[in-house]
């Protein structure tokens, strides 16, 4: 397709009409870009978890029917008035959590937590609450902003990255969010350090990156865990030193894990999204100085239950919104890295597929073959 900057495109996007439907490929007609917005042709989109708990009903405040997506990479199409960040050609990330660069939190160091965020307020319109997606006479919701199940979408300009020219649209995707979570999870959040003892629960793309983060931090042991073994040899691959799969013991796996390093971890991930699994990783780490990062998300409504004396005796809980990382000054930077071959997320890769397939992705995903 092409455009002017003043024309209406018709395109073809992946629709969730309603919760625990498959999602429905549809055409759907996309408005040209207002004022500090930006149109993008989506080149390569992952599928995330989040994604699939869109199309479960368990993300807060999520109108349907909607466009997921959140983890692309494309192409500038047009831009609105006032957009100075990126142009037309340009390749560019959208970001599921925006960095508008003005807000309290944006002028806080230690956050990356924009207000602009879905988490403040809801991002299922444009800002200026219109939606820029019809179809079938029916306006349809944004997500996250960035809707990348979509051949084309709009954001605002806070929520886009230019990239490398020469940057694989088709593997730097990934960086959108779940490279980027896994990864800064280990190097932002916990901030490991070199000789330190790490476990990681669960080993779907966002734990396989934060073995990444581990190994680069340098930590001399990375134990990966998950009840599917076939993913212990990428897990290695990456960097786990070990790997372990809970149903092949007896007793809980914090207790295993405390066996097994004397007197627990000094990091642990849950990457699951599992209110079990979480307790699970916060017993397991050092109980005088270790650290538990949260990154997977739990369903919606979620409780956790655990004894406060875990806490009192010096570990430390934190949770992990996108590695950390503030996303318009560092997903370009860890793109640049990619190219400069200081890792390797291609791995993390299992299936592509075409775009009429992503049901089919949907159900990889949920198999746990990916």
């Amino acid at each position: 397709a092409t455009s002017t900057p003043c024309s209406f495109l018709e395109i073809i996007a992946a629709v969730a009409w309603e919760v625990d439907k498959p999602l429905s490929i549809e055409e759907v007609e996309v408005a040209p870009p207002k004022a500090h917005e930006v149109r993008v042709k989506i080149v390569a989109t992952g599928i995330c978890g989040t994604d699939d708990h869109v199309l479960k009903g368990s993300i807060p405040n999520i109108d349907y029917p909607i466009i997921p997506g959140h983890e692309g990479a494309g192409i500038v199409e047009s831009i609105g008035e006032g957009v100075t960040c990126v142009k037309p050609g340009d390749k560019v990330i959208p970001l599921c959590l925006p960095q508008c660069g003005e807000c309290s939190f944006c002028l806080n160091p230690d956050t990356n937590c924009c207000l602009k965020t879905h988490l403040h307020e809801s991002q299922n319109l444009m800002p200026d609450k219109t939606s820029r997606f019809t179809c079938k006479g029916k306006a349809i919701h944004h997500f996250l902003w960035i809707s990348t199940f979509s051949e084309y979408t709009v954001m605002p300009d806070s929520a886009i990255a230019r990239i490398d020219d020469d940057a694989p649209l088709d593997k730097v995707c990934l960086f959108g969010c779940g490279f980027s979570t896994g990864y800064g999870a280990a190097i932002n959040t916990a901030k490991v350090k070199p000789g330190s003892t790490c476990a990681i629960f669960g080993l779907g793309g966002v734990g396989l990156s934060v073995v990444v983060g581990c190994k680069s931090a340098g930590a001399s042991r990375i134990i990966g865990i998950d009840i599917n073994k076939d993913k212990f040899t990428k897990a290695r691959e990456l960097g786990a030193t070990e790997c372990i799969n809970p149903q092949d013991f007896k007793k809980p796996i914090q207790e295993v894990l405390l066996e097994m390093t004397g007197h627990g971890v000094d990091y642990s991930f849950e990457v699951v999204g599992h209110t079990d699994t979480m307790v699970a990783a916060l017993v397991s780490c050092h109980m005088g100085s270790g650290t538990c990062v949260l990154v997977g998300t739990p369903p919606l409504g979620s409780q956790l239950s655990f004894d406060p004396l875990l806490l009192f005796t010096g570990r430390t809980w934190k949770g992990c919104l996108i590695g950390g990382w503030k996303t318009k000054d560092s997903i370009p930077k860890l793109v640049s890295g990619y190219m400069e071959k200081k890792f390797n997320p291609d791995v993390l890769i299992t299936h592509t597929l075409p775009f009429d397939k992503i049901n089919e992705g949907f159900e990889l995903l949920q198999s746990g073959k990916r």
